[in-house]
């Protein structure tokens, strides 16, 4: 159990370093960069003029406090601007400013939809069945503010409740119903992540179950199970296809039976399509033969044959 926690952990963490939003509290750009080069150049230069390295040294220091003022949001993301402790509002995309040493950039929030993977490891059905279930998740922040002040960290947030969620969905469904029934179970999974991330400002747009592991003992008596329905179907079929055949077999005698000719040119259609093939045999009861008069027609149809025989023979003599 101990070494399950393990891996169910590590795969969380590598998750999260692959997926994690970026969250920082400064991050220098070309603006900043700029203005630092700038006071430094106009320091040194007065400096020259003064012959005194105090401007160049009143000017590196402006220059560094003029740094961290400007910022540049990406198109995707937004900054969350505190003053002295308090959040003021959020900025972004684009070049902004803060006060420096006065208001801070706290965090920044992707609002692309993001992909997170989780497990349940080892969660038993309703029917006491031990599976391996990994999903993923497909989610977005709708409301930076709400991310950043409602929750320590909504990333983390996020996929421990799609965990746990996915756990309590496998407790109260059997397996049959989990390895059936998915797009309901992703629906339900949806909804109730949904219902859980919703205060922190996150909207979870879809879930996916990639996988469901059972054992391999479990899955030997799956197949075995499958196989003997299946038999079971086969000799259903074959069963009620003899009953239809024998229900037309009774229609078929009593119609021949109230119509001679009819059996007549039925025996003499079963004789042609036995003797049709050079070398065929056909073996007739000899019931048959006195109540349908199939002793006379299969004389006369042995007496054709042999007489085309003959003459194929004598065409194939003939032959230089």
């Amino acid at each position: 159990m101990a070494d399950d926690i393990g891996m169910a952990l590590a795969t969380m963490r590598n998750s999260r370093n692959n997926n994690r939003p970026t969250t920082r509290g400064s991050r220098l750009n070309i603006v900043s960069v700029t203005l630092l080069l700038v006071s430094i150049l106009v320091g040194v230069v007065l400096s020259a003029v003064t012959v005194s390295p105090f401007p160049a040294i009143l000017l590196a220091i402006i220059g560094i406090i003029l740094a961290q003022a400007p910022r540049i949001a990406q198109e995707w993301e937004r900054g969350v601007v505190l003053r002295l402790g308090r959040f003021v509002g959020l900025r972004g995309p684009g070049l902004f400013w803060v006060t420096p040493f006065v208001e801070t950039v706290n965090s920044w929030i992707d609002q692309r939809v993001i992909t997170t993977g989780f497990a349940a490891e080892q969660s038993l059905t309703a029917d006491t069945v031990p599976v391996n279930v990994d999903a993923v998740l497909f989610w977005l922040v709708h409301d930076p503010q709400k991310a950043a002040l409602e929750v320590q960290d909504y990333f983390n947030a996020v996929t421990w409740a799609a965990q746990t969620a996915l756990r309590d969905i496998i407790g109260r469904t059997s397996l049959s119903d989990l390895l059936l029934g998915r797009e309901q179970i992703e629906g339900e999974l949806q909804k109730l992540i949904d219902e859980r991330s919703s205060p922190w400002g996150v909207t979870v747009q879809a879930v996916e179950m990639r996988d469901v592991l059972i054992p391999e003992s479990l899955q030997d008596a799956m197949s075995r199970q499958a196989q003997a329905t299946r038999e079971k179907q086969a000799r259903v079929i074959l069963g009620e296809a003899e009953v239809e055949i024998a229900a037309l077999f009774d229609k078929a005698a009593a119609t021949y039976g109230s119509n001679p000719t009819a059996l007549h040119l039925r025996a003499m259609n079963m004789l042609y399509e036995g003797l049709k093939e050079k070398g065929a045999l056909m073996i007739v009861p000899s019931s048959a033969l006195d109540t349908m008069g199939m002793g006379a027609l299969g004389g006369t149809a042995a007496l054709g044959q042999q007489f085309l025989t003959q003459q194929q023979q004598a065409a194939a003599a003939a032959k230089p």
